[in-house]
């Protein structure tokens, strides 16, 4: 058996000393081809990845970006959202003080013209005479204000 071993650290030598084998020969020691695995797609679990494990972390990297825009996008769109339903609550709450407002004018008028009806029953033609003066000067008064 001896001499076996001796054969067999003779050929380690000769391996070791080659040059073409030396340049295959990764630097961790181990002997298969250096770029073989990667560029075939199938690395032995140590050393590099391959290219559907890079794709992969490309494609993975690339949805990250995304997910991270989407998220930004989402985020602006809650704030406008939020902010069109602080508007929408301002502006309902303004238009029923409108509605208030109109519905205090409307009965305003309604008890001018009552009042006016009354006046006019009991003065007679020289109460009407007033009012469509007044009511000719008011026209003309505004007539005047917007030309």
């Amino acid at each position: 058996m001896k001499p076996t071993s001796i054969n067999s650290s003779a050929t380690k030598s000769k391996t070791a000393s080659d040059p073409i084998t030396q340049m295959r020969q990764r630097p961790n020691g181990r002997n298969d081809d250096m770029y073989g695995n990667i560029e075939s797609g199938r690395g032995r679990g140590g050393g590099g990845m391959s290219s559907h494990d890079a794709n992969a972390n490309i494609m993975e990297q690339q949805n990250n970006d995304r997910i991270s825009e989407l998220s930004d996008q989402v985020a602006r769109l809650k704030g406008l959202t939020i902010d069109i339903g602080n508007e929408v609550r301002e502006q309902n709450s303004l238009l029923d003080n409108m509605g208030d407002g109109f519905s205090n004018v409307g009965d305003m008028l309604t008890g001018s013209l009552a009042r006016m009806g009354v006046m006019l029953e009991r003065g007679g033609a020289k109460h009407m005479c007033y009012l469509v003066l007044f009511v000719v000067f008011v026209m003309v008064f505004l007539y005047w204000l917007v030309r």
